[in-house]
């Protein structure tokens, strides 16, 4: 039987009737009817009445509003399935077109061709077929099935939509695009009205920033944030980054990633906690056991900062860095890539063999250094190390070191021993930064101390090239019980073991066992040799003169020797003087014990003092008399940082002088 349009209105007014008529009559199978509610005639409004059943019967009825053709098919006393050709339906809010359709148990419908579902003004959904369950408010949609809402477009083959959910659902592959930004996967979930999305296995996001894989991801459509829910790989400017829990901000371009997160970009690696990336500041954060690699280069803290603009790197907590030529370690260390300048912050190391260099913050630029606060530097090739020093410049292009504030502590070793050194300032640099061969520059308040040497001096200067300490302004060394002086002195060194010292004018030397009588050797220049650390011998050129006290055979004091000459040789053996030799008339006088008392015993320029000696290692920082400093350098055994008086021997006898007279 075929209708035209125009009666389906008509048709579907008398189905409605028909619904009233079974809707208004009582519960037949009540056996005690319940009371008839008493109706004012007045105040009931039967048109009222009438159209809210008819919008009620509309939310839950497909309505046919048109089409060119409908045949309906009745049978069993009802009607099975009306067939309609380009066809314009509704449910509610929710309208279908389709180029045909069948329509069966009054509420199901099927379509073909140019389908079309809207719902409000949200959601489109085109399809080439639907089955649409009007009771349960389902539609499934078949072949070139496209979801539209607001700018997101979902592309599939099959589609499951609830419309009262607004929840859309695929199980055979979809594509979601959203302006730039296309995602696929085989299985996912569309929650429309909340603007997310779930999507599963072989995951595949492609924006033109970036590449993501993931096997469970969720979108949210609307603030187009990527929430990383299991294993992701994203690739962006040659650069990977995997995670397994994270979100990636691509409005705002800020990313988080998690749990097991790295990156690699060509030799480039790095490991995090937590990855954190912020687009709009170029700004790349490692936070939690942060590692990074570049070929040579590593880098470890707590926290790792890169800004990609300015190719700064900030290590924060517990830092450390590597690469070629250098280690650093610090509480925080700034690296500047494009200046390949360094900066630290908090007590640090910076290894650059065969130097080492801490202080609480050290600034270098790959030239220029600078170290301030408990400046310690060290040579390890030339196992010298300076120390106790407020700051340090360091020029490594001519590798100059300059340590100044505090009491600079140079230590080294000679001799087998520990020479220790300290001035207000010290200079370290190579004239030639081709070889090792490096100079000392230490000035002023010079003192050195050594187990079996102390030295002061206003200004020293040390050359390995020739291996000689060059000591300036009212020098003085001590050995044992021996004093030497003079205007300037040089002590030479052969293979680190002293070979010779130099007196230059005004030269004097003092030598006494008891303090109380004073051997005396006087001359313009002095030059004393050594052999196995012991004096050979002494040569004394212009105006020498000589008092020395000899000893008989019982160890006494028999009377002091007083000799001038030009010029004098003196030969020790077992540090006593076996032989002396003098030249150009020298002249001697013999003085008894008995008379050998008062000024003449002591020549002109005659200046024991002790006072300035440094007698431990501790009064290379103070002035005596004054509140020592702490020494925060460990120190060498006590007996090699102490001077202490030599006991007596078993017989009882005195110690004997190093600079012993030959007997008379």
């Amino acid at each position: 039987m075929i209708y035209t349009s125009r009666y389906i209105k008509f048709l579907f007014t008398i189905l409605t009737m028909l619904v009233l008529q079974v809707l208004i009559p009582l519960n037949s199978s009540s056996q005690i009817p319940p009371p008839k509610p008493k109706v004012n005639p007045q105040n009931v409004n039967l048109e009222e009445l009438e159209e809210e059943a008819q919008d009620t019967l509309e939310k839950d009825l497909v309505i046919i509003d048109h089409a060119d053709i409908a045949i309906g098919i009745t049978g069993e006393g009802r009607q099975l399935f009306k067939e309609v050709r380009q066809v314009e339906m509704r449910q509610g809010e929710t309208y279908m077109y389709c180029d045909s359709a069948f329509l069966y148990d009054n509420n199901n419908v099927r379509a073909w061709g140019n389908v079309i579902i809207q719902q409000g003004d949200s959601v489109n959904i085109f399809s080439d077929s639907l089955f649409y369950n009007g009771f349960e408010k389902k539609a499934d949609f078949y072949s070139e099935v496209v979801l539209e809402s607001k700018q997101q477009k979902l592309f599939t083959d099959r589609l499951n939509y609830d419309l009262n959910t607004k929840i859309a659902s695929y199980y055979e592959g979809a594509t979601l695009t959203n302006d730039t930004t296309h995602l696929t996967s085989k299985i996912g979930y569309y929650y429309v009205g909340d603007n997310m999305a779930f999507f599963k296995d072989s995951v595949v996001v492609v924006d033109p920033q970036f590449e993501l894989k993931s096997d469970t991801l969720k979108f949210d459509t609307k603030e187009k944030i990527a929430y990383f829910l299991g294993p992701t790989l994203i690739s962006q400017n040659e650069g990977k980054i995997y995670c397994e829990d994270g979100f990636y901000d691509t409005k705002n371009k800020v990313a988080e990633f998690k749990e097991n997160a790295q990156y690699q970009k060509g030799e480039e690696k790095a490991w995090a906690d937590l990855m954190t990336y912020d687009g709009n500041k170029k700004e790349t954060t490692l936070t939690g056991n942060a590692r990074f690699i570049d070929g040579p280069k590593q880098a470890k803290a707590d926290v790792i900062r890169y800004e990609e603009g300015k190719e700064i790197t900030n290590l924060e907590g517990n830092a450390f860095y590597k690469d070629e030529k250098q280690e650093i370690r610090s509480e925080r260390i700034r690296y500047d890539k494009k200046n390949e300048v360094y900066s630290t912050k908090g007590r640090s190391r910076m290894s650059d063999p065969p130097q080492i260099l801490e202080a609480d913050r050290i600034d270098f630029d790959g030239n220029i250094g600078f170290a301030v606060g408990d400046v310690i530097w060290r040579d390890t090739a030339q196992n010298v190390s300076i120390s106790h020093c407020d700051s340090v410049t360091y020029l490594k292009t001519e590798d100059f070191l300059k340590a100044m504030g505090g009491r600079p502590l140079m230590t080294t070793l000679m001799d087998d021993d520990t020479l220790f050194l300290a001035a207000d300032t010290l200079i370290s640099f190579k004239q030639n930064p081709d070889d090792s061969v490096r100079t000392l520059l230490a000035y002023p308040d010079v003192r050195l101390f050594k187990s079996d040497l102390q030295a002061v001096c206003d200004s020293l200067v040390y050359s390995e090239m020739d291996s000689i300490f060059k000591f300036y302004d009212d020098p003085i060394i001590w050995s044992d019980t021996s004093q030497f002086s003079a205007d300037t002195i040089h002590i030479q060194l052969v293979e680190k073991k002293v070979n010779r010292i130099y007196l230059y004018r005004n030269s004097f030397m003092i030598n006494s066992p008891d303090e109380v009588y004073f051997n005396q050797i006087k001359g313009k220049n002095n030059i004393v040799f050594f052999e196995d650390n012991e004096v050979r011998r002494m040569k004394v050129d212009g105006n020498a003169e000589s008092i020395y006290f000899a000893l008989d055979d019982d160890e006494k004091y028999i009377g002091s020797n007083k000799t001038v000459a030009s010029s004098m040789l003196l030969y020790f053996g077992n540090n006593q003087i076996d032989n002396i030799k003098f030249y150009t008339q020298p002249k001697a006088k013999f003085t008894p014990m008995s008379k050998a008392a008062g000024s003449d015993e002591k020549l002109d320029g005659f200046n024991w003092d002790t006072s300035r000696r440094p007698m431990t290692l501790e009064d290379l920082f103070f002035e005596k008399n004054k509140s020592k400093v702490e020494i925060k350098t460990p120190l060498p055994p006590n007996d090699k940082t102490k001077l202490e008086n030599k006991p007596e021997d078993k017989s009882g006898t005195k110690p004997k002088s190093d600079l012993k007279t030959t007997k008379q």
